[in-house]
């Protein structure tokens, strides 16, 4: 048993937030069929270097970006410009629990593919769509990318080192985080209206936009502001409300610090070999640390490069002070705790033989994630959905095939 089992998402998506949601649903069980342009397919499919590469070093044309989106659905090609393809869509519509799509506003509805003309034909479907804007609103017709939509949201503001030091200015994130957060939340939506529907029998309409996600998740950084009328400034690796709660660097590399509360940070001093700063009226609680941020830190670095990132780990841990390195991703993966958590894992794939992916972090007990394919080929399940799914022909998908609506 899976969570999902009994249901089936029609995945219009493309790039990064819509397949994301999408794999989550596939990991919990769903059938995925992801519907996709003939002959061009998703466009990630083209976002390389890096590709897959087979074990004789050959290039599938598999690239690394498609792959880390994609995994548990089927493929399907269908050019829904042209009026057969629009049937297929629709049929397959009237055959689905859920839809996800990130067209334009307004873009699928020249189609008759727009959640007005698909609930019509089946009431019971939950049609989820992503833009960068929302349905409303002045920006409502723009295209939106999580870079563009990180500056926009206030993000990048926050992000980079403070505008007094060397290197000063805004920095993306190092992964498309909107993109991520968005599909969390377009998961968290889809569930909710499941369970709505599962009262009421209808489904509904979700407009999730990047920019709505991006602002709702500064969080912590937004009560800053809107309770204060003061926008917070950009402080390096450094937190806002917590001090010291950043990096520093150690003998043979760097440390980060994470001490949350005035306790830890009496046993950060003892290790440190300066039981005096706890006492000191300075830095004795957080709000004082804050305040006199600019005196501990210096103090705190001093100290800090007299011993490598490992002694630190190991004495600070042991004193019950969390901490932690810098790791690349080589040594991500190479961490025990990623390893005893299994969060690599390899699938049988076509073209390579097997394709690494990166575990599902859901861990249920009951209904655990299954992991049932590796991101699809181009097509490659596209006459056993339209024959398992459909009842078409052979002869009929063929026809289909000539006509170049598959």
């Amino acid at each position: 048993m899976t969570a999902l089992s009994h249901l089936r998402v029609l995945d219009l998506s493309r790039v990064l937030a819509g397949p994301w949601a999408g794999q989550i649903l596939a990991d919990l069980g769903a059938e995925v069929i992801k519907v996709e342009r003939p002959g061009v397919g998703d466009d990630t499919r083209h976002w390389g270097p890096p590709f897959l590469h087979n074990e004789a070093g050959e290039n599938t044309g598999e690239a690394a970006y498609y792959l880390a989106a994609n995994r548990n659905k089927q493929s399907i090609t269908i050019d829904f410009t042209q009026a057969e393809g629009q049937r297929l869509v629709r049929e397959l519509a009237t055959r689905s629990d859920i839809l996800i799509e990130n067209f334009k506003v307004g873009g699928l509805a020249a189609y008759g593919l727009d959640y007005a003309s698909l609930s019509a034909l089946n009431p019971r479907l939950i049609y989820c769509s992503i833009t960068g804007f929302g349905q409303s609103g002045p920006y409502a017709g723009r295209a939106g990318y999580d870079y563009m939509i990180q500056g926009l949201g206030g993000l990048m503001s926050l992000t980079g080192r403070a505008d007094d030091e060397a290197g000063a200015g805004p920095v993306k994130v190092g992964v498309a985080l909107t993109d991520i957060l968005t599909g969390l939340y377009s998961t968290a939506a889809i569930l909710a209206a499941l369970a709505s529907r599962n009262e009421t029998g209808a489904g509904q309409h979700i407009d999730m936009a990047l920019l709505d996600v991006q602002v709702a998740c500064l969080a912590n950084q937004a009560m800053n502001y809107l309770t204060t009328g003061s926008a917070p400034r950009r402080l390096g690796n450094a937190h806002p409300n917590i001090v010291p709660y950043q990096d520093f660097p150690s003998a043979d590399g760097d440390i980060i610090l994470t001490i949350g509360n005035d306790g830890q940070f009496r046993r950060f001093c003892d290790v440190a070999g300066r039981p005096e700063w706890a006492d000191d009226p300075r830095f004795a609680s957080n709000r004082q640390r804050v305040a006199h941020r600019a005196e501990l830190i210096p103090l705190i670095r001093q100290v800090t490069v007299f011993r490598s990132t490992a002694q630190w780990v190991e004495q600070l841990e042991a004193a019950g002070v969390p901490c932690g390195p810098i790791n690349d991703l080589e040594q991500v993966f190479a961490d025990a705790q990623v390893q005893a958590r299994g969060l690599r894992i390899d699938l049988p794939h076509p073209l390579a033989g097997s394709v690494p992916q990166v575990a599902s972090p859901i861990r249920l007990s009951a209904t655990p994630v299954q992991y049932r394919n590796a991101p699809p080929l181009l097509g490659e399940h596209t006459d056993g959905i339209l024959a398992g799914v459909l009842g078409l022909s052979g002869e009929r998908i063929a026809a289909l095939r000539g006509a170049g609506v598959i």
